[in-house]
């Protein structure tokens, strides 16, 4: 059994059946002595760790996976175990390397929550080592990060991460509406949201000024309304007809709202509505289904980036090797979100061609704000998003 992705008129099975065939195997390191820097017999110091930009100040990967062994520990942060295959992820980091233990803090926070987080905790042993971010807010925050290459930096294309290495994307899903079926007919524009079948029905992700998500929505109202990238307003001024109209509701929606029947219709990235539905196996709702609208499909690559302040610099950088190897990259394509790799993996023959044929080639139509044109959209919607929804 499996969900669908359905896209003018094309349905995509979005991946259930290729999660079974791809696990989150080795990464290029093997396992070696305690030992940091290369013959050194003892742990790179913190310091060293911390100020590391590749896995060569560590000797090579070998070196760097004795250094993150030796602390132990690794602190991540929003990462839902349903959100773009993270749960197998964490699962692959933890039987890859045995002696990590992961901290997985908020799964269910905002790209505002893992800033916050880090300002809070500052140099504490309870700090994120790394963030999965949205880009508006790691542009408006880029003085609590440090850079760090992944040994195949090369693979992610030069306009999806920073020169000097400060930030990379990682993946990217689709803006879509979930619906559950058994209670919604299949909304076919976002139009069709403001009608009185979808009253109290209709939620996002949270607060558009504060998560990555949320926002993503208004840019699909606005592109799907007169506007653009460059003219997030008519998305904001769509939200407030719909919350005029009584059809917006102000539930966070999860897994558990969907299944209760308390959120019916839900906007948020492809991925996560696909594993709310059938994909997601008993946990999920089988009447749960998804659907991208025809026109521009919007997207928005989320950033890897390491904490300055990381309390586990190694592991840090261990996990960003990790994440970015091709069998990582191909549990995100499973889930239904596009790796920043994948045009390097298809052209090297390690994607995983199953999995691409059942989620789909990334739309020509795709649009992606850009960090400015996110910054100046986060500041619009600061201005105008409690105005519009009271």
């Amino acid at each position: 059994m499996h969900s669908t992705i359905t896209r003018r008129g094309v349905v995509r099975a979005a991946s259930a059946l290729a999660l079974a065939g791809i696990t989150a195997a080795s990464l290029a390191a093997c396992s070696g002595s305690a030992s940091g820097a290369a013959g050194s017999g003892a742990p790179i110091p913190k310091a060293s760790a911390a100020a590391a930009t590749s896995a060569e100040d560590f000797g090579g990967l070998k070196g760097l996976e004795a250094a993150a062994n030796a602390e132990g520990r690794l602190n991540v942060i929003t990462l839902p175990p349903s959100w773009a295959n993270y749960g197998k992820i964490i699962a692959g980091f933890e039987k890859k390397y045995p002696k990590i233990t992961i901290t997985s803090q908020n799964p269910n926070g905002s790209s505002a929550d893992e800033v916050a987080a880090i300002k809070a905790q500052g140099t504490g042993s309870n700090a994120p080592d790394v963030v999965d971010i949205g880009t508006a807010v790691l542009d408006a925050n880029k003085d609590l990060f440090t850079p760090y290459k992944v040994a195949n930096w090369a693979d992610i294309p030069a306009d999806y991460k920073d020169a000097d290495g400060l930030w990379y994307y990682d993946y990217t899903g689709l803006m879509s509406i979930g619906y559950d079926s058994s209670k919604v007919k299949a909304p076919t524009s976002l139009q069709d949201l403001l009608g009185s079948e979808y009253k109290g029905k209709v939620a996002i992700k949270g607060d558009p000024t504060q998560a990555n998500e949320a926002a993503s929505a208004v840019y699909l109202a606005a592109a799907q309304s007169g506007g653009s990238a460059d003219d997030v307003q008519p998305g904001i001024d769509f939200f407030g007809k719909l919350k005029k109209a009584g059809n917006m509701i102000s539930v966070l929606p999860t897994q558990a709202t969907v299944n209760s029947g308390q959120t019916p219709v839900v906007i948020q990235w492809s991925f996560n509505n696909v594993a709310w539905g059938a994909a997601g196996g008993s946990t999920g709702n089988p009447n749960w289904k998804t659907v991208v609208l025809p026109g521009t499909a919007i997207g928005s690559y989320y950033n890897q980036s390491i904490n300055k302040n990381a309390p586990n610099p190694a592991a840090a950088r261990l996990w960003e090797e990790y994440i970015y190897s091709p069998e990582v990259q191909n549990l995100y394509l499973a889930a239904g979100a596009y790796p920043a790799t994948l045009k390097a993996m298809t052209d090297a023959k390690t994607v995983d061609e199953a999995t691409l044929k059942s989620v789909g080639e990334p739309p020509a139509e795709l649009v992606q704000l850009t960090a400015d044109q996110a910054t100046k959209a986060a500041s619009v919607l600061k201005a105008g998003w409690s105005k519009a929804i009271g």
